[in-house]
């Protein structure tokens, strides 16, 4: 197959770049791996490193750069709204409930994408609310299979125990009532990617008059539907 773009210097780029995939590289190395004349090979490396998407290690060789990363982090968020979005949208139709999507940024959980409930009573969380760790069902399911010991840092002034952990993590789902705030209720679902790392949660929260003291019974089905939904998509090449 033809890699030529018929760009020339993106072409010679993207050979440094998939020759840095392996491992560590030196200059020589590059060479060798690319067949680039050496002054094109530093240039093209040096250029890299200039836009960071190439680094060095503590050895001076060249490895990926952090930029990298960066774009793969943005690239999985897009791709995750884009697949979130309508299934948001059946899980509210179908609970009758605002329902949420939360991702882990440091010590709060982000509100990445939302569909309302249109009318009554509803508990609304705009997009873009940096909400605490230490309370509601999200949190939970953002934390319960996170490695030991940032889970039980996480634990520290938390309104839920390493027990309510472990069980959200047997049933696979979390319940929350009246935990992140007086008269809500609320109900989530892992999203996992690659791996089976868990990369969001997925929830439904409305008033407890409606979702009830034990909101699972009522919503956890639909919710572990539309979290496997979206897994799948995300988990596809």
């Amino acid at each position: 197959m033809d890699n030529s773009s018929g760009v020339g210097v993106l072409d010679k780029a993207v050979l440094v770049l998939n020759a840095l995939e392996a491992g560590p590289a030196s200059l020589a190395q590059l060479v060798q791996t690319t067949g680039l004349a050496r002054p094109t090979a530093h240039r093209l490396a040096v250029a890299l490193e200039h836009h960071r998407l190439v680094h060095r290690d503590t050895q001076g060789r060249f490895i990926l750069g952090p930029r990298l990363s960066e774009l793969a982090a943005a690239a999985g968020e897009d791709r995750l709204l884009a697949v979130a979005q309508p299934i948001l949208t059946q899980l509210r139709d179908l609970t009758g409930e605002s329902a949420q999507l939360y991702r882990r940024q440091g010590d709060s959980r982000v509100c990445v994408a939302a569909a309302e409930r249109a009318s009554g009573l509803r508990d609304t969380v705009p997009v873009g609310s940096a909400l605490p760790m230490t309370a509601g069902s999200a949190a939970q399911i953002l934390l319960a299979w996170e490695e030991p010991d940032r889970l039980h840092r996480g634990l520290r002034g938390a309104k839920f125990t390493a027990t309510t952990l472990a069980s959200v993590r047997r049933r696979g789902w979390a319940q929350s009532v009246a935990e992140r705030e007086q008269g809500v209720a609320s109900v989530s679902a892992p999203i996992r990617g690659t791996g089976a790392r868990v990369i969001a949660a997925i929830s439904v929260s409305g008033p407890i008059e409606r979702l009830s003291r034990s909101p699972g019974r009522m919503h956890a089905p639909p919710i572990l539907a539309a979290a496997e939904k979206i897994s799948e998509s995300m988990r596809r090449p």
